[in-house]
């Protein structure tokens, strides 16, 4: 028997979410019906799945970036997830070098409830040379763009409604943002339509920053072959809506109020982790012993073991994981078949299969790979001694 102290709830019993599978939950989604099928019918996806993860080294040095998790499961299917809820299930996606990882993942779709067709993209030449790879997949419809590192917490449905009802040939959406100069922003009329798009401006012109999904019509198949690379080498996406608003096509605004993380480097991560785990149903799988605690809501995945060990969540712990003699804190996701013993962590991303045990320090903000050993010898003299891979950051305290 073990113990488990009352989660904290909202007043009205209420949370942000109600399923640990389903994703982010369902608050703030729009039942799937009638407009649903007609997105269906009339709008493919495109899910940008390729790219180097530079800022992620060394965890994607030989890892696809869209599959580090978030919660323990891949940051990809959040975007493949949200577009089949939005009735979009025809979906295409890019990949790169990590293109047979991408594949293993995600297989045929039909796990997602949707129909996946891969395309190679020869090298990362930019956003726009994304849509140039996928152009006869695409053909003549309609499509949502997606970043397959972008994690939005409060799904497409609503913004997919909105272009699917719309004449225009280019929805974006925005969000207001603290640091415009970091940004990608647009400027809008007094229609809500886009005007003008301004790459991290010097001078605060707007505050709408330009996230990770887009939706097109086929016009934009008539700019993006006439683009010329930016100074990076690319062919950016924010000429190629410049250009359809320079040829006198309609670009609109949608903006999101929920929250967004382009989960690019480990802080971005953890918040896109946290995000998820505070949406967190607990529930119990596996073993826990008379010994430990459990304080509000934890999965507990089947085959995993909690022996003499204190468990508060929001917090997951991976199928056939064992925490012994450990304190697992908040926002902390524990992978499959990792091994915790003598040791604390908290707001953590540990992958699967990794070890940690007997480290007197306790762990915290901390993104940790697979098959990692971190462990504190018991001889003495003690020393710290590392084996570090290219581009590892340690902080030692």
């Amino acid at each position: 028997m073990y113990h488990r102290l009352p989660a904290f709830r909202s007043a009205n019993g209420t949370g942000p979410g109600s399923c640990y599978h389903c994703s982010v939950g369902h608050v703030g989604f729009a039942p799937f019906g009638s407009w649903g099928e007609s997105v269906m019918r009339r709008m493919k996806g495109l899910v940008l799945a390729g790219g180097k993860g530079s800022r992620l080294r060394p965890l994607t040095a030989t890892g696809a970036k869209q599959l580090v998790p978030v919660a323990n499961k891949p940051v990809l299917f959040y975007a493949l997830e949200q577009l089949v809820e939005a009735g979009i299930t025809d979906i295409g996606i890019i990949t790169g070098d990590t293109g047979s990882q991408v594949r293993e993942a995600v297989g045929d779709g039909s796990a997602f409830g949707a129909r996946v067709t891969y395309i190679p993209q020869p090298a990362p030449l930019g956003l726009a040379h994304a849509i140039i790879t996928a152009q006869a997949y695409l053909a003549d419809d309609p499509f949502c763009m997606f970043l397959g590192d972008n994690f939005l917490m409060g799904g497409i449905v609503d913004h997919a409604r909105r272009f699917a009802e719309s004449s225009c040939q280019g929805q974006i959406l925005l969000k207001h943002v603290n640091d415009p100069s970091a940004f990608g922003v647009a400027v809008l009329d007094d229609a809500g339509r886009v005007t003008q798009l301004v790459e991290k401006p010097k001078e605060p012109i707007s505050d709408l920053a330009v996230i990770g999904v887009f939706f097109f019509g086929p016009e934009v198949h008539e700019i993006t072959p006439r683009l010329m690379p930016s100074a990076r080498g690319e062919l950016e996406i924010t000429d190629a809506i410049q250009g359809l608003i320079d040829a006198g096509y309609e670009v609109r605004s949608s903006l999101i109020t929920d929250q967004w993380v382009d989960t690019g480097k480990k802080d971005d991560m953890l918040e896109a982790n946290r995000l998820v785990l505070a949406t967190l149903k607990g529930r119990i799988d596996g073993s826990v012993d008379h010994a430990s605690t459990i304080v509000g809501e934890v999965v507990i995945e089947a085959g995993a073991t909690v022996a003499g060990s204190t468990v508060r969540g929001p917090a997951v712990i991976g199928a056939g994981a064992v925490i012994s003699d450990a304190y697992i804190g908040p926002f902390t996701a524990i992978g499959a078949s990792c091994t915790l013993s003598g040791c604390e962590i908290e707001h953590s991303i540990v992958l699967d299969r990794s070890i940690i045990r007997n480290v007197s320090h306790r762990i915290a903000d901390s993104l940790i790979g697979r098959e990692v050993v971190i462990e504190r010898s018991p001889l003495k003299p003690q020393a710290i001694r590392l084996l570090l891979g290219d581009h590892s950051s340690v902080a030692v305290i």
